[in-house]
């Protein structure tokens, strides 16, 4: 089993710059990808970007290039969501997401991001 565990949310106004964190703990050695998936009210919930931690590869939501970055850290299981320029359309719950060796999801409860415009 992997938990996981974000932090870094909350309210900021439009044009600012948020970064999010995650945290893996458990069967971390498992874990090939992590990333980060966001839920607006009313929407489905939505890729924003994933790092395989083998080779730094990234696949990120094309609307978001140049705004956000995604990067890992030195202890396998850490991933960081880099937002700038936010605007209030990025007004989302986050989710960390991670996938292990046998395809098995595991997701983080969440952490609400509130853009003002």
């Amino acid at each position: 089993q992997v938990q996981l565990v974000e932090s870094g949310g909350g309210l900021v106004q439009a044009g600012g710059s948020l970064r999010l964190s995650c945290a893996a703990s458990g069967r971390i050695v498992s874990i090939i990808d992590m990333g980060w998936y966001r839920q607006a009210p009313g929407k489905q919930r939505e890729l924003v970007g994933i790092i395989r931690f083998s080779n730094g590869f990234t696949n990120f939501a094309d609307s978001l290039k140049g705004r956000f970055t995604i990067s890992r850290g030195n202890a396998k299981g850490t991933v960081y969501l880099q937002m700038n320029s936010l605007k209030p359309e990025d007004t989302a719950v986050y989710y960390c997401n991670a996938i292990s060796t046998t395809g098995v999801n595991y997701w983080g409860q969440g952490t609400q991001v509130t853009v003002s415009s």
